[in-house]
């Protein structure tokens, strides 16, 4: 117990330190002018740790932490998931945040349930809690581009027959299309003007988006762009299939929701019952937690319970 009040401490004095030292919105933006002038000026393009040459994302806002998490590569790649799901969020403050739901969330624990085992999980489960949230911000951003981008594909269509070019065309798109393709198309926009070709610059959407239905549009543009072609007939087709895939992705989720709303249920249906019996009845589970076999039969049946949720969703989840 003293352990967890002195980790408590120390998380909450970190956390008060990290606040009244992070600097102002307005020294962040004059520091990042600067180190875009200074990367222009050197002639700095694009690296591993600089993705684009329009600015460079502060893994922390201690220069310490800032230095030490470059070197670590899960940080630069979380890095990455932050800005795909469009989160104005540092790696150090996640894993502030991190740190401090563990730590309240087991310390809590400890004063209804005297089990370090139980006490570690669910410190765990809520500390995973944010990393769920980005997660699930990054997939519906994804989804949103998904169903924004046959719209984008038309209008570079419309504007390459009209007899515009591919930089303007993606201009146009820029403006036109709402987020998060408008601000995708923006960036690669601005890239091509600071002087990145095109291939690097369509390669760098791809990368900043994982998503397939992208992947198909930057490899008709690439190819043609090496080949030759009707670049406007290339993207007529690439709109047709994108659409259909939508049209079968929207089919699919209509058949397979009663084994996902399955899955829901049966996965919250036991910690709602244990919830609601130990609120009626706050005795009534106090043996299954504090005997030894009771805790066996929790362990296991969570387990069973991760196996069988794991089986639910590979059933339902069809690739298109």
């Amino acid at each position: 117990m003293l352990v967890l009040v002195f980790a408590l401490l120390l998380v909450v004095t970190f956390a008060i330190v990290m606040i009244v030292l992070r600097p102002t919105v307005k020294e962040k933006d004059i520091q990042g002018r600067l180190e875009s002038i200074e990367r222009g000026a050197e002639g700095e393009i694009a690296t591993e740790d600089t993705p684009d040459i329009v600015k460079r994302a502060n893994l922390s806002d201690i220069p310490l932490l800032e230095v030490m998490l470059r070197r670590i590569a899960p940080a630069r790649r979380l890095q990455g998931y932050l800005t795909q799901a469009d989160l104005d969020w540092s790696v150090g403050r996640v894993a502030a945040g991190t740190v401090f739901l563990f730590v309240v969330v087991a310390f809590g624990l400890g004063f209804f349930i005297p089990n370090l085992v139980i006490q570690f999980l669910g410190g765990a489960a809520a500390a995973a809690g944010i990393y769920i949230f980005i997660f699930a911000k990054r997939n519906m951003r994804f989804n949103r581009f998904n169903e924004l981008l046959p719209e984008a594909i038309d209008l570079l269509t419309r504007a390459l027959r009209a007899g515009h070019s591919i930089n303007a065309a993606i201009e146009m798109v820029s403006r036109e299309i709402p987020d998060p393709v408008g601000t995708e198309f923006r960036r690669t926009f601005e890239e091509q003007n600071f002087g990145l070709p095109m291939r690097e610059a369509m390669t760098n959407l791809a990368s900043r988006i994982p998503i397939a239905d992208l992947q198909f549009l930057v490899t008709a543009i690439l190819v043609q762009k090496e080949t030759g072609g009707n670049l406007v007939e290339i993207l007529e087709k690439t709109a047709n299939v994108l659409r259909e895939r939508l049209r079968l992705k929207g089919q699919l989720a209509i058949y397979t929701a009663q084994g996902r709303l399955t899955g829901w249920i049966l996965a919250g249906l036991p910690f709602f019952l244990f919830i609601g019996l130990n609120i009626v009845n706050p005795d009534y589970g106090r043996i299954l937690v504090n005997d030894a076999f009771g805790r066996t039969l929790i362990y296991t049946g969570l387990i069973l319970m991760a196996i069988g949720g794991y089986i639910i969703r590979k059933i339902v989840d069809v690739k298109v």
